[in-house]
């Protein structure tokens, strides 16, 4: 019988690596010649950052910050076993990984079948995790099997197109070995606990980065590195109709469709308004209060630019995953969850909308 769940959840790539590990991306901020000394001086920091760096460069607050994040996957996996899908759909960002020069198109479904994946030996392609231990202690030469439901994705991407939404669609990869960290970590993160993840997954790939995918290649850069800019990602509006679109599609199908937003919120390596030290809460922090209030009309007015301006490309992830929560008749979540931090990267939303 059809139904439908709403999930929202992090793919912070560090969370696979160790504590000592997890303020890197800060860490090689700090080394940005072209931001000038004072932001980068711990003396002047906010106090929730200078509390986070402690005396210990964040190492400390790493393990309770990902206490945070623990719990919130641990919630996310229960309201998925409650459910039991015939199919997980994540709605992941593609950061130059599977999608390149070639072809970038503005969404995809990809119709895979089963895939032997190996998570570390292809850290390289993904992850930020190249030479880096993982906190499961698992040996590059690890493999999981990600299983897949192209029927459903064929399914799905028939619907689209036969309702006015011209989505690409694929059967194979492209350029990535495996799958991109959007949609691995996911998986990855809601195994936590490594009991496995037997459910089929079907990436649909959005170009949250658009402005950045190629030239930037999706991922972050001196802050005086300015080059020629792509065309930009879809816009929200346009996002939120697609996944209204897929919200009616699934609730007419015989399956039952757990539809998963995979992202971070405002990610501070391309938030300039912060000098790419720390994350626009205040950005972030009035997108959350809309979303558990049942505002989508916020979301709906929130521009393109103003996402950019805030660093929150990978929130695009979420627009759609509102945009069918809405058309379901669950406009805000059963329960949901605001990680804030400073230190690392980016705040992280959890957030389930169930029947």
């Amino acid at each position: 019988m059809a139904e439908v769940l709403g999930l929202g959840l992090s793919h912070y790539p560090p969370f696979s690596g160790r504590d000592e590990d997890m303020a890197g991306v800060l860490l090689r901020t700090l080394e940005d010649p072209a931001i000038p000394p004072a932001e980068k001086d711990p003396a002047n920091w906010p106090a929730l950052m200078k509390s986070e760096w402690g005396a210990d460069e964040g190492r400390s607050a790493a393990a309770e910050h990902r206490a945070g994040l623990i719990k919130g996957f641990e919630r996310a996996r229960e309201s998925l076993d409650a459910f039991e899908p015939d199919v997980v759909l994540i709605w992941g960002d593609d950061q130059y990984e599977n999608f390149r020069e070639d072809i970038i198109p503005p969404y995809a479904v990809l119709a895979y079948d089963d895939m032997v994946i190996q998570p570390w030996a292809h850290a390289a392609d993904s992850s930020d995790m190249k030479g880096r231990a993982n906190v499961w202690n698992e040996p590059a030469e690890t493999t999981m099997t990600v299983r897949g439901r192209p029927d459903i994705g064929k399914y799905l991407a028939g619907a689209l197109l036969e309702r006015g939404i011209d989505v690409a669609y694929a059967y194979t990869g492209l350029h990535h070995p495996g799958l991109p960290h959007a949609f691995l970590n996911a998986v990855l993160y809601l195994d936590y606990h490594r009991k496995g993840f037997d459910y089929p997954v079907l990436p649909f790939p959005i170009n949250c980065y658009g402005r950045r995918v190629i030239s930037y290649k999706g991922f972050m850069s001196r802050f005086g590195d300015v080059r020629e800019l792509d065309p930009p990602s879809p816009s929200p509006q346009r996002l939120i109709d697609v996944g209204a679109t897929i919200g009616e599609v699934f609730a007419e199908s015989p399956y039952r469709v757990a539809l998963v937003a995979s992202s971070s919120w405002s990610h501070a390596f391309i938030c300039d308004k912060t000098w790419r030290m720390r994350p626009d809460t205040e950005s972030d922090r009035r997108l959350y209060d809309a979303m558990v209030s049942g505002d989508l009309e916020t979301w709906r007015s929130t521009d393109l630019d103003a996402i950019e301006g805030a660093g929150q490309q990978e929130l695009l992830n979420w627009f759609p995953l509102l945009g069918a929560m809405h058309a379901l008749g669950r406009p805000a979540p059963t329960w949901s969850e605001f990680v804030t931090t400073d230190l690392f990267n980016s705040n992280k939303v959890f957030a389930a909308f169930e029947a």
